[in-house]
């Protein structure tokens, strides 16, 4: 089984992370992307971070209707910060045998050197790196950080780096809806309309719980 490890705050998930995730189980040949809402993420402000259980939620909810995407309350279940190298040890200990890709945006990438053990994650798994809107996507062989480039070759034919453990990094560029959980945010505390940006069911839960409604929760 090929499975995808797609985490992020999902602060609200939206429909530009469904799709997505849609185009990379696609491309990528995943029979399944588990998306995971960090619990206490490390290198952000909590401040403007809904609480974990209201995000997991509103994942399940986004999810509910594509038997390939499934939430995962993993980083819920562990105390302490929500380090991207434990979740990856844990899924690889829960599932022998699968082939494991790790989803990260472009922005996130460029930060991996500050990462708790940001070295053995690509010993850990794939990595899938993926464009965002509005962060220059760089030419692939220029994608690296400096402080994971001795670990790395690039391999020409294949369109991809290949990592010295056997595992393989790729750039992949988005097709996906132009929509940030900033914008989100604001139009809900603006009282605009959020067609087509989140899922019905989870405008329905955010209005249920008056979640983003307070000027302080909007970054």
């Amino acid at each position: 089984m090929n499975v995808g490890l797609f985490g992020g705050t999902f602060n609200p998930i939206h429909c530009g992370h469904l799709r997505s995730a849609e185009e990379i189980c696609s491309a990528f040949a995943l029979d399944r992307i588990y998306f995971i809402p960090s619990a206490s993420p490390p290198h952000k402000q909590h401040d403007d971070i809904a609480p974990v259980l209201h995000r997991y939620k509103m994942v399940e909810l986004a999810v509910a209707d594509n038997p390939a995407f499934v939430a995962s309350r993993i980083e819920i279940e562990r105390s302490g910060p929500s380090y991207s190298v434990d979740t990856i040890r844990t899924f690889g200990a829960g599932l022998k045998s699968t082939s494991i890709a790790f989803i990260i945006g472009m922005d996130a990438f460029c930060e991996m050197h500050i990462w708790r053990e940001y070295r053995e994650i690509p010993r850990l798994c794939d990595l899938i790196v993926t464009s965002r809107p509005g962060f220059p996507t760089p030419a692939i062989e220029d994608l690296l950080p400096v402080a994971l480039r001795s670990a790395f070759w690039y391999d020409s034919p294949k369109h991809r780096y290949q990592h010295d453990s056997g595992h393989t990094l790729t750039l992949y560029t988005l097709n996906g809806l132009h929509i940030s959980a900033s914008a989100v945010r604001e139009n809900i505390q603006l009282g605009q309309s959020l067609h087509r940006q989140i899922p019905p069911a989870v405008s329905a839960y955010i209005a249920e719980h008056g979640l983003y409604t307070k000027r302080e929760d909007i970054c």
